[in-house]
């Protein structure tokens, strides 16, 4: 499979997974919890960690403005353990697909794409992989709904694992790759800005500083330098991403593509943006 391919099943898949971080269900059991607001999202997706302090989060999830973590970490921990967050994500992602999916859910494809997701797992790797891991040390659910959720939410975490490894490796902090991923015009403006929380004086700096590399103009576009250092960072993600999607081969690939689409489609409308989410970045 070529770079293009590997990052198409990245695309047609993650709305899949991603539907947890906008769903009332899940907002509902995290306030269940004694937690709301943005603490349910930090604590619910580094539970897998365990009850880890803000800096490892901070690290992890690279691109959030540290002062949100650190309002939601480690109070989170006090109000609910990992475990009861890690049940009541997966409880909420279980509630949401059985709405939106309906009988769906207890059909022969479903079960056949979670049995394609899970074995495409194995083709990941522990090392160099700290959100992964976490995901991958947890039991997995039986019921095949969830089954392929848990593999799309392992694949889409050694995905990102790797992405913020090629994005190291060109020197960029968080802010820096919001900047970059903004001038590429795939979100409206002030999108990126906004959800990660950033202050406008934060922002600034930040253009300026891929600015001083010659990779954003004064206009706010991207260079040809630019533009060729984030296609080197994109390449590289599918290039460690690739071994996850070996043991299906293309025609496993395609197969569990095929049968995923319905399932996205339905789920889009849960996402911001929508059809944004299958769209190239």
């Amino acid at each position: 499979m070529d770079n293009a391919q590997i990052r198409a099943m990245h695309r047609s898949l993650e709305a899949y997974h991603g539907m947890i971080y906008f769903v009332p269900e899940a907002s509902a059991a995290y306030a269940d919890l004694g937690i709301h607001g943005r603490m349910g999202y930090f604590a619910s997706r580094s539970a897998a960690m365990g009850p880890v302090g803000p800096e490892t989060v901070i690290s992890t999830f690279f691109n959030f403005n540290p002062e949100l973590v650190y309002a939601a970490l480690p109070k989170a921990w006090s109000l609910a353990s990992p475990e009861q967050l890690l049940a009541a994500r997966i409880g909420a992602a279980d509630s949401a697909l059985r709405r939106v999916l309906g009988d769906a859910v207890e059909g022969s494809e479903i079960a056949e794409a979670a049995e394609l997701a899970k074995t495409a797992t194995s083709g990941c790797y522990l090392e160099g992989h700290p959100l992964y891991a976490g995901h991958a040390a947890q039991d997995w659910p039986t019921q095949p709904h969830l089954v392929l959720w848990w593999a799309l939410t392992l694949l889409r975490e050694f995905r990102g694992d790797g992405h913020i490894a090629a994005m190291t490796t060109q020197g960029l902090s968080g802010i820096e790759a919001l900047v970059i991923h903004q001038a590429t015009g795939a979100l409206p403006p002030g999108t990126l800005q906004t959800t990660r929380a950033w202050s406008d004086e934060a922002w600034a700096a930040g253009v300026a500083s891929v600015q001083n590399r010659g990779w954003l103009n004064g206009a706010g576009e991207l260079t040809k330098d630019g533009l060729a250092a984030r296609q080197w960072v994109e390449d590289c993600t599918d290039e460690l991403t690739a071994g996850c999607w070996e043991p299906l081969g293309e025609e496993g690939c395609a197969r569990l593509r095929e049968l995923a689409r319905p399932l996205v489609k339905a789920l889009l409308p849960e996402l911001p943006g929508g059809g944004n989410w299958l769209k190239k970045p």
